[in-house]
Order: C-alpha cells, then structure tokens, then sequence
C-alpha cells in the first residue's frame, strides 16, 4: 500500500526548471511567527536578500504586496540580484494611509527605474469591500500620472467582469485565478484547462488590454474541497500544465506564491500555508528539477513505523492474553489482522497530517492526542478481543465505584474510548460548524474506530442497560456523517471517508450496555 501511495509521478515539464525561469511569482518574507498583521515588525534585509538570491535562480521577477514591514527594501535588494519587481501597494479603509503608501511607492518607483516593472495599486480591495469602485478609481488615477512604470490594480476574475470600468484606469488587468478557492472548484487534473478557459473570457471582456495572470497555484497539503485535492503531486502538475499553457498562448503568470507561510495558517486552516513553491521551514524547494515527485518522499520511514505497529498488535494477540476461556476463532483473528492492517497503513499518514496540520498550543494537542489514541486503541482492542472482554462502558471507567471494571487494561481501553469519542465530537462539531477551514481527522480516527467497532460487534454485552452519554454521543456522529457527506459532496472522498467512521464510531457506541450490577 505504502508503495502505492509513494508513486511518483512523471510530468511533461519540469514544474520548476533553471532552464526556464519563472516569469513571475508573489513573495513574501515571514517566516515562522512573523506575520504582517504585526504593525511593529521590520524583517530584516539580510533576511529577505537571503531569500531573493534563491528566487533569483528560479524566476524574472516577484510580486509584493506591501510596502510595510520592511519590504520597502525590496526593489534595492532585487536589483542586485537581476530580479524584475511588481511592486504592491496594500490598500484598506484608511484613506490617509492609502495615500501614503503611494507617496512611498511612487518615490521607490523613480530610485529604482530598471527593477520596479509595475505597480500594483491595491490587491483585492472590492472583493474585501475595503473600498468602493470609485475609491478605488480615484486612487489609481492620483497615482498613474506620477510614475513612469505601468499601473495595475489585481482582483480576482470575478470582480475585474463585475467592475469593468477600471479597465478604463488601468495599463494592464491583473487577475487572480485560485481554482482551489473557487465556489465549485475543478479537480487538480481540470484546474489549469479551466484557468485559461476563464482568462479567456477576461481576455475577451477587455480587448486590448493585456490580461496578467496576478495569481495562481495550487495548495500542496490541507483539506479536500469538492474534488480539489491539495497534495504535493497536484501542486506540482498544475504548476507544469499552466506553464504549458502560457507558453503555447502566450500569457504571462505570476505564481502564488514563493514560500509557504506558516502565519496564514491561524486565518485559512492548514491549506493556507502550504502555497509555496519553496517549504517555508527550511526555504528549499519543493520540485528540484530531475527529482520524482511524490505526495509521501519519505514513505520508507512512514512505512517502517507502521509495520512496527503491525507486528506490535499481533504480538499482543498472541502472546499477552493468558487466560483466554476458549481458543481465539478465526473472526477474531481476522478483526485482528484487520485492526493491525489499518493502523499498519494509516500511521504514517497520521503523523504526516500531525506535524502538518498542528497549529498552536490546542491544535499541536489535539492531534497529539488523537494520534497517540490511534496506536493505543488497536493495540488495546487486540488485548480485549482475544481476552474474551468487551468494550467497556463510560461509566465502567468513571462512574460510582460499585460499577468500575477492575481490570487495569479495559480501564486502560476505556480511557482511549472516551478521548477517542471527545475529540471526534471536537472535529464533527468543528466540521458543522466552521467547516470551511478545518481537516479532515480520517487516519487517526480510521486507526482507533475500526478496533473500537471489531471488539463492540464481536464481544458485546449480551445484556444491560444502554447508557445515555453513549447514546448521546451516537445521535451527534450519525448526524454529523450525513452533514459533512451533503455538505461537502460526494466528490470529496476525505468527507466520505470521515463521514463513515463518523457512522463506524456511532454504532460501536450504540451497542454499549452498562453491566448490571448486584
């Protein structure tokens, strides 16, 4: 399996080739903490010029934003390694700030007349609705006649065909085309076929005009929308097919983005950091040309620690249960292979997603949590099964003491059940509630629900009581798979996925009984 999902995958072009730079891509230089949203942060220019040399190997020009922060020293620093700059202006609903961002901009324009190609007045303001059209035209106006550089604004598609009339103000229209954040996003395969059947619809709408494309790309790690997957492999192929494009229409393209941005994170979910064409913890880049690429590079590692559980759990079967009233039958043994099959294969997957997708303090511990219920509940479930011990209730581990098991492992299992149940009710309510940021926790939860539900169908209590929080916790998961299948569509197989442990987990806790007791 592990050998499946670590195939490469062999494009038609080299996503990034040093052949063939670049023709543009956006950059921005924070790193780890750093984040614009900080008023009193300057990054360093030695810190950005260690960055641009590595773009300078890859690409023409880069975009910016901003002129905050530090990156007013951006055009100095570019023109020493031979990088073209489209110089951004951030533009909000401070007028007197608008206004002098442009004085800055306007000046670093004329000091650096061979870097600064273009300047982008304002990104995305009428989609933010942080300025009205005519805000927004007059501004462009002040400043196109004080510099003697082309002057751009960017939005995406949709606003340039809503609000036509910049085009009016305007050198060339610059456009961002994000597939992935599309309303009904194509699939990763799709993706650069329809970009270009959308530029040329701009194209069409503002003849004469050239038609930039200001902003492309693909996520390589987060969520599932629709049938957009964000993997490294996706990543990769959309960046080769929509430089194929521009290359047989002639169009230029300015990627989105040069590194990956942790700081995004805290805003977009997991997806929104993983932009880059270079990681943003080591500042490498992700495709060299001439490597395979691959959505697992180190599935070798990934795989040997799940064989590791694999063998762990049928040595607990075998080995560890000393008092078993009958020989194991063979479906138990086969719920064994299957628990340990699981796990074996998807551990890798949820370390991956761990280190991935944990952020902040409450994030890094609920995948910690999450995880490490993972390797303990297959593990436990095995000891139970081939003990001949069912799953055992909550109030067998935190009720009154004439209920509690006095088992030290199935108090053990029930610890592991009842974090299990709470952070999958964390992630349901989260995907109901505000799913749009949020991953999908099938690995993890796929590793502790199939033993949980082996050991509730095949040594579950023959009588007693259903308990209430089961029950409770039962009705909000199989209510909660069929909103996350309708809501995010059934292209989407992490919903699906997600949405069947979802039902696996709801019916192992409907089956719970609470022992009687004399």
């Amino acid at each position: 399996m592990w050998w499946w999902l670590a195939t490469p995958v062999a494009l038609t072009r080299a996503p990034i080739d040093d052949a063939a730079k670049l023709e543009c891509v956006s950059y921005a230089p924070f790193r780890n903490e750093q984040t614009p949203h900080d008023p009193t942060l300057i990054v360093k220019p030695e810190q950005i010029a260690e960055d641009l040399v590595e773009l300078a190997k890859v690409s023409k020009c880069i975009r910016t934003y901003s002129i905050d922060n530090g990156l007013d020293k951006v055009p100095e620093l570019a023109s020493k390694v031979g990088l073209k700059v489209l110089l951004g202006v951030w533009l909000g609903r401070d007028r007197a700030k608008n206004a002098q961002l442009c004085d800055i901009a306007i000046s670093l324009a004329k000091d650096h007349p061979g870097t600064v190609a273009a300047l982008i007045v304002g990104s995305e303001v009428l989609l933010r609705g942080d300025m009205t059209v005519g805000d927004l035209r007059q501004t462009i106006q002040s400043v196109k006649p004080r510099v003697n550089v082309p002057v751009t604004y960017a939005d995406v598609w949709e606003f340039w065909l809503r609000y036509r009339e910049v085009g009016a103000d305007v050198d060339f229209v610059t456009a961002h085309f994000l597939p992935y954040w599309e309303d009904v996003p194509p699939r990763a395969e799709e993706a650069a076929a329809h970009v270009d059947d959308i530029r040329k619809q701009v194209v069409a709408a503002f003849p004469g005009k050239e038609i930039l494309i200001g902003e492309t790309g693909w996520p390589s790690y987060g969520r599932m929308r629709d049938g957009a997957l964000a993997s490294r492999v996706n990543q990769a192929r959309f960046i080769s097919q929509i430089l194929e494009r521009a290359r047989q229409n002639n169009f230029r393209v300015n990627f989105f983005e040069a590194y990956d941005e942790p700081w995004k994170r805290r805003w977009e979910g997991t997806v929104g950091g993983y932009w880059g064409l270079f990681d943003g913890t080591e500042r490498k880049l992700k495709y060299p040309a001439g490597v395979a690429i691959s959505n697992y590079p180190f599935w070798k590692l990934q795989m040997a620690g799940g064989l590791l559980l694999c063998v762990g759990v049928f040595a607990v079967a075998l080995f560890l249960p000393k008092r078993r009233p009958l020989p194991a039958p063979s479906i138990s043994w086969a719920a064994v292979a299957v628990s340990a099959t699981a796990g074996g294969i998807l551990l890798g997957i949820s370390i991956d997603k761990m280190l991935l997708e944990s952020y902040g303090i409450g994030g890094w511990l609920l995948q910690g949590f999450m995880l490490m219920a993972a390797v303990a509940a297959p593990l436990l479930s095995t000891y139970a099964l081939m003990s001949g011990r069912a799953l055992p209730a909550f109030l067998e581990v935190l009720g009154p003491p004439k209920g509690l098991t006095p088992f030290f492992m199935s108090n053990m299992l029930g610890v592991t059940l009842i974090v299990t149940t709470l952070l999958a009710a964390v992630t349901a309510l989260s995907l109901i509630f505000d799913a749009r940021w949020r991953d999908f926790p099938f690995a993890a939860l796929t590793m502790a629900v199939v033993p949980f539900w082996t050991l509730a169908f095949l040594n579950g209590p023959k009588s007693g009581e259903r308990p209430l929080s089961e029950a409770v916790f039962a009705g909000l998961f199989a209510l909660a798979a069929v909103y996350v299948v309708f809501n995010e569509g059934f292209e989407n197989w992490q919903a699906m996925w997600t949405g069947a442990v979802y039902l696996l987990l709801a019916s192992a806790l409907w089956r719970a009984r609470t022992p009687a007791t004399a």
